[in-house]
This record gives structure tokens, sequence and C-alpha cells, in this order.
């Protein structure tokens, strides 16, 4: 019978996945496990009953799909996508990711001359990397991707190689970070050094698809900037730490560089397709995953499948049943893994967190 084993190593991520066809009372059923490496998996099926085997083969077929797809790879080192039909995108470049703030800690942060801030851009994720004449865009999966010619066209014209990362909204790249400049990494600069080559490196050719983040240092500028960005219900903004390097991976709280959004959002696993539309949303809460709400799908948006990553915004999540109220439908998200679907995401109801803090 079939059975496969896939492993996952990134960052602090060392993660197995096991999925089988078993016999069982005249059928066939298909069985997976995953966990950290090392420890106790859990276990479940992917069929409540026996089912013929080309019915079983086709689940276990589309589960391993979507766990390659996802990073899983055959090969206990675990690079993702290696031996997948996903490793000629693989690029082994890793994008820092950022941990949320809640809104009682934005003064500390707006007051502390160690960090600058900058408005967070509503778009998706996007390093462009530049090696001679080849340009390629990476998301924050790793893998490469296709650009916006216009985009190629401006990168075309920098006389040197680069690295940049930044956020892609449309056929423009908000530019607030680099990685490589020429022949130099300088992933361990700095960001407040980062950030001036950063400057020095847009400044020496013509784009007019790439925009320097706005950055402001004293308290004062962050003060009025944080006002403006919330009046004018921009996403958001994120603080960095002006002496801090560039750091691959998401720590697992806190980190350097922060984030505060001024509305909620998150990523939802689809469970099903309900009536009318609308699908029902899933969540991880540490290994179990559990019921989110649902939302409906506007007439122009194609209804996801099960399984798929989804963006949906909303007012706030009830902390009792982990559903989110008032949710508006964004779109799909194929650069976010399933097991980034966390209830870590949710921001809850302002009274039942004040009474909790009580």
């Amino acid at each position: 019978m079939e059975h496969t084993t896939l492993y996952f190593k990134q960052g602090s991520s060392d993660k197995v996945y096991q999925a089988s066809i078993a016999p069982q009372d005249g059928g066939y059923v298909v069985q997976f496990a995953y966990g950290r490496r090392g420890a106790t998996l859990q276990t479940g099926t992917k069929t409540q009953m026996p089912v013929p085997y080309d019915e079983a083969k086709r689940l276990y077929d589309k589960l391993v799909a979507e766990k390659t797809a996802k990073g899983y790879a055959p090969g206990e080192d675990g690079t993702p996508y290696h031996g997948t039909d996903k490793a000629g995108q693989a690029t082994g470049i890793q994008c820092q990711l950022l941990n949320s703030v809640e809104v009682d800690q934005v003064e500390r942060l707006i007051s502390d001359p160690a960090y600058w801030m900058q408005e967070k851009h509503d778009g998706r994720r996007l390093l462009v990397r530049k090696t001679g004449d080849a340009i390629t865009g990476i998301n924050r999966l790793g893998l490469a991707i296709a650009l916006p010619q216009s985009l190629v066209a401006d990168v075309a014209k920098c006389s040197c190689d680069l690295l940049l990362d930044g956020e892609a909204i449309g056929e423009t790249l908000h530019a607030f970070d680099v990685l490589f400049i020429g022949g130099e990494d300088v992933q361990e600069l700095p960001y407040n050094e980062r950030y001036l080559r950063l400057m020095n490196l847009l400044a020496s050719f013509q784009h007019r698809h790439i925009q320097l983040v706005h950055t402001v240092f004293l308290h004062q500028q962050k003060a009025a900037l944080f006002h403006q960005l919330k009046t004018s219900r921009a996403e958001g903004v994120v603080f960095k730490r002006t002496d801090a390097p560039y750091t691959a991976g998401r720590p697992a709280s806190g980190g350097p560089q922060i984030k505060h959004k001024f509305c909620a959002t998150a990523s939802f696993i689809v469970g099903k397709t309900n009536a009318k539309r609308s699908v029902s949303l899933l969540l991880f809460n540490g290994d179990r995953i559990g019921p989110a709400g649902n939302v409906t799908i506007p007439a122009n948006h194609e209804i996801p499948q099960a399984g798929q990553v989804v963006e949906c915004r909303y007012l706030y999540a009830f902390r009792e049943s982990g559903s989110i109220y008032q949710a508006v439908y964004l779109g799909t998200r194929d650069d976010i893994r399933g097991e980034e679907c966390t209830t870590d995401q949710l921001k809850y109801r302002r009274e039942e967190s004040t009474e909790e803090a009580a």
C-alpha cells in the first residue's frame, strides 16, 4: 500500500507529515499523521469509512500534492520543495516575518528612539532579485514567481545586482529593505544602515514602479503619521529596531520588527462550501483545528475549494467560540501555508479582553 513521509525544515520549524492508504473492512482508508519531528504525532483520517481503492488513491494523491505545494518534501533534511514538482521554483531565500503588537504597546514604540516606523501596505509580500540579466520575483514561501513586465523593466535599469524586499500592490513594489547590493550581503548590517543603502540604491537609477516606503524616526513624526494613517483607514504600521540585522523567518514571539494593524485581518483554511455562496472557516489552535465562522464569497470572486487558504477582514472574534464577526472575504492566499492559519492571529472583542485582564 502507498505510504509517504514528508518533512519541512525552515527557521525554527522542523515538522513531519505522513500519509498512507491502508486496507480496512473490504475497502481502503486514507490516514495521516503530523507534528514536530521527534514528538508524538497527531493522527487522523481523510475517509470516515472504507472506500474503493480508486477513491482512496485519489484522496491520497490530493493530500500529498497539497503538502508538497506547501513546502513539505521527501528526504530527512527537510529542504522545502526538494524532490517535488516545485523544486525548480525554490530559491532558498526566506523573508523576515513579523509578529503583531497590540494597541497598548504602541505608545511605547512611538516614544522609543530605537524604533523607526513605516506604513504597513496592504499588498502581497514580494522580494525582487537581479543577478546579471536575470530578474526574479520571490514570494513569502521562497518560490520564484513571475513579475509584471513594468517592474522587470525598472529593475533592469539598475547597474548592479540586488535583492529587494517589499510589498507589491498592482505593478508597484513598495520597497522597505535590501538584502544584497552588488556582490555584498548586507543582511547582518543594522536596519538603519540597510535603509540608507536602500535609499542610495534606488536613487541611482530611474524607476516608476518601485517606491521607497516612507519612514519616520522622531517621536512627533511617528505620532503624527500614526494618527494620519489610522484616520485614513490604512492597514497599519510597522516598527523596526534600528540596530537589528535582517533575520529570516518568524520569531516565536516579539522580534526586532513588529506590526500593528488598524483593521483585523487573518488567514483561514476553507472547511466546506455552504449554501448561498458561503464557506466555513477553520483555524489551528495548537495541534487541533476548529471552526472560526463563515464568510460570504462576493459574486466577483470564485468560490474557494476546501483546503485552500483565504484572507478575511473582520470586526473582532468571540473568544468563547473562536468565530469571527462581520467577516469580509478578501481572496485566496497561495503564499500562506495552512499551518500558519492559527488562532494566534485573532483579535478578540475588546470588552472580553478587558474583563480577563481585570
